[in-house]
């Protein structure tokens, strides 16, 4: 099994480093034999909070987070 530890320490808009790290992630839990760690420390931890609102057509990582929490097992 391979095992992959994503760490995000960036605020989840105005920078594309949140957004670039929790699609790749996204796309590694579809895998079989993959396991998929996602750490969010310092500002990063804004992109887990509920009720984000982003104009139409941009991208919402709290919509990622939700979907990469149903592909696994979520710690808390």
């Amino acid at each position: 099994m391979k095992k992959f530890l994503f760490v995000i320490n960036d605020a989840p808009y105005g920078d594309e480093r949140p957004y670039n790290a929790m699609r790749h992630a996204i796309n590694l839990v579809k895998r079989d034999e993959v396991q998929v760690m996602v750490f969010l420390v310092a500002d990063a931890v804004y992109c887990a909070r509920k009720a984000q609102k982003t104009p139409d057509g941009y991208y919402n990582i709290e919509r990622m987070v939700k979907s990469l929490t149903k592909r696994g097992k979520v710690a808390t």
